[in-house]
């Protein structure tokens, strides 16, 4: 075991100012394909929250006042350990999480990437000469950080994002409070804390608070926390949004998501079914970007059902960390049960199991629903399961409607044989991302991610917006001499 993992150091702790107890207690880190308690992490309390927001308040004056080399650097060193250390990261991921190796591994790539670009970030430029309109004044406007940041992560990526906000808010000269969802509290929290501890950032610059509601509650209240970075639930994402709008601060929110995967008459139906069951099956369907409403033309309807039904039925489930499967556990039995409340009621209401259906404990076999009108529970619920319902529609026009009908706007995909009717077809869905002839689940560093509608406030990761979210415009004038005025 590395170093990074060393129990003696972390366990039953949070990280805030070092590792030390915290006020909620602990909370058992649990195997979900097993029940086994992996370990135990800090639970923090809304006064470990206060006390966080304090300490970094009082320590990010100094941090952004290092030259951006410098802060770059920490990030760097980061990404190092990581490299090194990546094993450990995907293990952690397959235990606590419940997601298949190839899983675990893609997304500490897409960690090393987000940090790859955050490190960048420091080093560009970050003002602009303006044009004054007095002679004898020169005027400039300048990105300075914010202060703080709180990040609240969620289970199902725990890792990318939570560092998605987490590493460029430090590169550009923030503090973080960091809290990671109770469930993945090792992964998505006391792996990060470990890395940049091991990196050299100073103490006092990030916090990692695993708990419940009420710390989460805590931050959006908190004077010292000039931000919440929110990603989670658009149940709880509105109250978060609520609770941080009233304190005046800056939020950022990607929720939920209900995407759609349209499948036109010239597709390649043997493609278009692979994308469609990557798309719906990836993480046993728990990703914001999951397939979760494939729509299909009529003509090439039952076809399209036959594939990805053939393909459903042979993808083994079972526990990735000692099995050689394509599905893994569902993060508990609560969300297990979920999905099949939702396609008992959907076939109750007419449509019909073409394969999986099957629930055992928090496994939930792939299943493929024909039949599927907007009126059922698996056209206008977030499953957030391994359920790709089917729906058909008569024409191009009809499919971009059906697509719409949803609050949803995070991502669509689009499977055609002509990249122009894909584009073409694209500009008319109410989606924050699209993409032609390719599945849903896409995530690039340095790529525009978010949503609109339920889906969240807009475009805010990816290092294109990185400026733009953890940072604020400064305007300032300046004269060789001051001069008088009328009064």
């Amino acid at each position: 075991m590395s170093k990074l993992l060393d129990r003696a150091t972390w366990q039953g702790k949070v990280f805030s100012n070092g590792w030390v107890e915290a006020g909620g207690g602990v909370i058992d880190a649990i195997e979900p394909a097993t029940g086994e308690t992996l370990a135990q992490v800090g639970a923090a309390d809304a006064q470990d929250i206060a006390r966080a927001a304090a300490s970094a308040a009082a320590a990010q004056p100094e941090w952004a006042a290092k030259t951006g080399p410098e802060r770059a650097a920490v990030v760097r060193r980061a990404t190092e350990i990581l490299a090194v250390n990546r094993e450990e990261f995907e293990t952690w991921l397959i235990r606590e999480g419940g997601c298949v190796p190839g899983k675990a591994a893609f997304e500490v790539d897409l960690v090393l990437g987000e940090l790859h670009e955050a490190a960048a970030l420091p080093t560009q430029p970050h003002g602009l000469l303006l044009p004054s309109s007095e002679a004898g004044r020169e005027s400039v406007a300048r990105r300075l950080p914010l202060g703080v940041v709180g990040v609240i992560s969620p289970w199902n990526f725990p890792q990318v994002l939570s560092l998605r906000a987490v590493a460029p808010a430090l590169a550009l000269g923030n503090a973080v409070v960091l809290k990671p969802d109770v469930q993945t509290a090792v992964c998505g929290g006391v792996l990060v804390a470990r890395l940049f501890e091991e990196a050299g950032l100073p103490e006092g610059l990030l916090h990692v608070l695993a708990g419940d509601a009420e710390p989460g509650a805590a931050m959006t209240r908190d004077p010292n926390i000039a931000m919440i970075a929110f990603t989670g639930s658009t149940a709880v994402g509105r109250e978060v949004g609520a609770s941080a709008g009233r304190n005046l601060k800056r939020v950022s929110l990607e929720l939920g998501g209900n995407n759609a995967l349209i499948v036109l008459d010239d597709a390649d139906l043997d493609v278009a079914s692979s994308a469609g069951a990557w798309g719906a099956f990836l993480h046993q369907g728990q990703v914001c970007m999951t397939a979760g409403r494939h729509i299909v033309l009529e003509s090439v309807a039952d076809e399209y059902l036959a594939r990805i039904a053939d393909r459903a039925s042979a993808l083994p489930v079972g526990n990735p960390h000692t099995e050689q499967v394509a599905l893994g556990p569902l993060i508990n039995e609560r969300q297990a049960a979920n999905v099949h409340r939702i396609v008992t009621e959907s076939v109750a209401a007419g449509a019909e199991v073409r394969a999986g259906g099957k629930q055992d404990g928090p496994f939930y076999w792939p299943t493929v629903l024909a039949g599927v009108t907007q009126e059922m529970a698996a056209f206008r619920e977030e499953i957030f399961g391994p359920v790709a319902p089917v729906t058909i529609v008569k024409d191009e026009a009809e499919a971009v409607a059906v697509a719409n009908s949803s609050e949803y706007g995070l991502v669509a995909a689009i499977q055609t044989g002509s990249v122009a009717r894909g584009l073409g077809l694209a500009r008319s869905l109410r989606t924050g991302m699209v993409h032609v002839n390719d599945q849903t689940l896409n995530n690039d560093a340095y790529a525009p991610f978010g949503g609109v509608g339920a889906s969240g406030n807009g475009t805010r990761y990816g290092s294109m917006s990185s400026w733009d979210e953890f940072t604020t415009w400064q305007w300032v004038t300046s004269r060789e001499t001051a001069h008088g005025f009328p009064f």
